[in-house]
């Protein structure tokens, strides 16, 4: 059964940071797409960034592009996303997903088969 597991989220000010941590479990990091998405409620969900098999090749939204950063640790069977600079517009609560293989747009979450739950990430002073 396949199962994503997010945490990491929480309450920081401008300016700071958090990491992310997806948990994969019921398949293989090595062979599907993760990418991370957000969402603000009235606004459509934004891709945030994606990392792909075989070699890990890794997409940005514009919005993140310098301040966020997706890896993964196939042993643990877990992805990452470190969030450096955050800014208030960084408020939502973000997922991760998933679906085998990689194709070109993963930035775009119409083609993922699973989701996770979503953490809130909330950047206030």
């Amino acid at each position: 059964q396949v199962q994503l597991v997010e945490s990491g989220g929480g309450l920081v000010q401008p300016g700071g940071s958090l990491r992310l941590s997806c948990v994969a479990s019921g398949f293989g990091l090595a062979s599907y797409t993760i990418g991370w998405f957000r969402l603000v409620p009235g606004k459509e969900r934004e891709g945030v960034s994606c990392i792909a098999p075989p070699d890990g090749n890794t997409k940005y939204g514009d919005s993140v592009k310098g301040r966020f950063t997706i890896f993964r640790d196939i042993a643990r069977n877990t992805v990452y996303l470190q969030m450096n600079r955050l800014k208030p517009d960084d408020t939502a609560v973000y997922f991760c997903a998933t679906r085998i293989g990689s194709w070109n747009s993963c930035l775009a979450p119409d083609r993922y088969a699973y989701w996770g739950q979503g953490t809130q990430v909330t950047v206030s002073s």
